[in-house]
C-alpha cells in the first residue's frame, strides 16, 4: 500500500526543487489526504478528488476547479508508484476565468497623467513619476519590471532595454530614441541630486534608493484623481497596469490601421510583453472596442472587392 502522505511531501519537495513555490500545494494536498483517511480510501480516485474540490461550497467554480487541477497534478505523479490512482478527467468541473475588461488610456488620458506627475512635491519625485509613466506607456512593462530595472539595463548602442527581471524569463525591447533622451534627462537630475549614486535603479525614491511597489500603489490612484480620469465598467478607477494593456491594444490598433498581417506580428508583440503563448497576447483583440471597429471596416472593404 503507497503512503499516500509520503508521495505528498515528495512530490512537494520535487516540484519545489525545480523552482515551484506551490503555496496552495502544500496547504491544500495534505487536507486532501486526509479527506482520503477520513473516508477510508487507500487510493485516490476521481469520485473522491471531485467530492473534496467542491466541499467548500461557498465559494465558486474557479476555485473548484483549481481545487481539482492540483490534486489532478498530484494524482499523475503518484500513478507512476501506485497503478491504481485515478487521475480525474480535465474536464471535470468546466470554469472560466471571467477577466475584466482594461481601462485603455487615451493619448490624452496619458498626458493628464504625466501632467500631474509633474505637479509633484519635490521636484525629484514628479520627474521619477513622470518618466515612469512615460516609461510604462510605451513599453508595456510590468509594474515590477519597471521597478527592477537598473541603468546598465539600457544599451543606448541598440536602442534596447534589457528586461532582467520578468515574470518568464528575461527579453529585450526596442526603444524610439526619443524615450533614451528622455530618460537620460530623468537620469541628469537624479545625478544632480545624489552625485554619489545611492542605487543603481533606473527609478528612484527622493532618498535615492530604489523605489518600490507600495510608493506607486500610495501614489499612483491620487495622479488618477487629480489627472480626472474615472473607470469604466467593472473598474472603479484606472490602474497602473492598464498602461499595459493600453499599449497592447494600441499597437494592435496601429498594424490594423496600416492593413498589416496581425496574425504574423502577434509573436513579436508577445515577446515585448513578456507572453510565453500568444494565446495570451489574442486576449488583447477582445478587449477594445476600436479592434472590433477596425476590423468591421477592413472586412467591409474586402467584401466591398469581391466580384
Amino acid at each position: 500500500m503507497t503512503d499516500v502522505a509520503a508521495a505528498v511531501d515528495s512530490y512537494l519537495a520535487m516540484r519545489r526543487g525545480v523552482g515551484f513555490a506551490l503555496v496552495d500545494a502544500g496547504s491544500l494536498l495534505p487536507d486532501f489526504v486526509g479527506y482520503l483517511h477520513h473516508n477510508g480510501a487507500e487510493h485516490v480516485s476521481t469520485e473522491l478528488a471531485v467530492a473534496w474540490a467542491i466541499q467548500p461550497v461557498n465559494a465558486g467554480p474557479i476555485w473548484w476547479r483549481q481545487r481539482l487541477g492540483i490534486v489532478r497534478g498530484f494524482a499523475e505523479y503518484l500513478r507512476t508508484i501506485d497503478p491504481d490512482t485515478e487521475v480525474p478527467p480535465r474536464d471535470l468541473l468546466p470554469a472560466r476565468q471571467q477577466r475584466v475588461a482594461p481601462y485603455l488610456y487615451s493619448a490624452a488620458d496619458i498626458a493628464a497623467l504625466m501632467a500631474a506627475a509633474r505637479a509633484l512635491n519635490p521636484p525629484l519625485r514628479a520627474a521619477t513619476y513622470e518618466t515612469f509613466i512615460g516609461l510604462l506607456s510605451v513599453t508595456g512593462l510590468r509594474l515590477g519590471e519597471a521597478l527592477a530595472l537598473n541603468r546598465d539595463d539600457l544599451d543606448k548602442k541598440r536602442l534596447l532595454l534589457i528586461v532582467r527581471h520578468a515574470k518568464r524569463g528575461g527579453r529585450n525591447i526596442p526603444l524610439h530614441e526619443t524615450t533614451f533622451r528622455a530618460l537620460q534627462h530623468y537620469f541628469e537630475g537624479v545625478d544632480r541630486c545624489f552625485p554619489q549614486p545611492v542605487s543603481p535603479s533606473v527609478f528612484v525614491s527622493i532618498r535615492g534608493t530604489r523605489m518600490n511597489k507600495d510608493s506607486i500603489h500610495a501614489t499612483f490612484p491620487a495622479l488618477i484623481d487629480r489627472a480626472g480620469l474615472t473607470g469604466r465598467g467593472q473598474r472603479p478607477r484606472p490602474r497602473i497596469h492598464d498602461l499595459r494593456h493600453t499599449f497592447a491594444v494600441r499597437q494592435l490598433v496601429d498594424w490594423h490601421q496600416q492593413h498589416a498581417d496581425v496574425d504574423a506580428r502577434i509573436p513579436l508583440l508577445s515577446a515585448v510583453l513578456g507572453h510565453s503563448d500568444p494565446a495570451s497576447t489574442y486576449w488583447y483583440l477582445e478587449a477594445a472596442p476600436e479592434l472590433f471597429a477596425i476590423v468591421g471596416r477592413r472586412l467591409e472593404d474586402f467584401l466591398g472587392e469581391l466580384p
